[in-house]
């Protein structure tokens, strides 16, 4: 099998990993069965939250979900999945935290190591 094939397969295996999650996880909502704070997944743009977090939708200064309320800005978002680490600052003050920032954080958080799980490893040859 050539390595073109074995990432088709796999890209296709995540692409329907991510499918069933968003059909779940829109019926649990849906449902009053979960939180829209604490999806995996987002139902805009069909993907994982830590991959799609950095869009300007997902900033909301009514609920501060990426909101800076001191400075009145947009927070960045930095996702580095290889150390499976997600961050949100404010640029203007390096701060500016809230409850639906944490949310937001621990969603990313959970989504990137559900991702991360999911993958192979790399086996090393001695």
């Amino acid at each position: 099998m050539s390595q073109q094939q074995t990432r088709s397969q796999a890209r296709g295996s995540t692409d329907h990993a991510l499918a069933h999650w968003l059909a779940a996880e829109d019926e649990g909502e849906d449902a009053g069965r979960l939180d829209p704070d604490n999806r995996l997944t987002c139902h805009v743009h069909g993907r994982w939250i830590h991959q799609c977090v950095s869009s300007p939708l997902h900033v909301n200064p009514v609920t501060r979900h990426r909101w800076c309320r001191d400075c009145e800005t947009e927070m960045t978002v930095a996702v580095d999945e290889l150390a499976r680490t997600v961050t949100m600052r404010c640029p203007r003050c390096n701060q500016g935290g809230s409850a639906a920032t944490a949310r937001l954080l621990a969603a990313c958080r959970a989504s990137l190591s559900h991702v991360s799980s999911k993958k192979a490893r790399p086996r090393l040859v001695a």
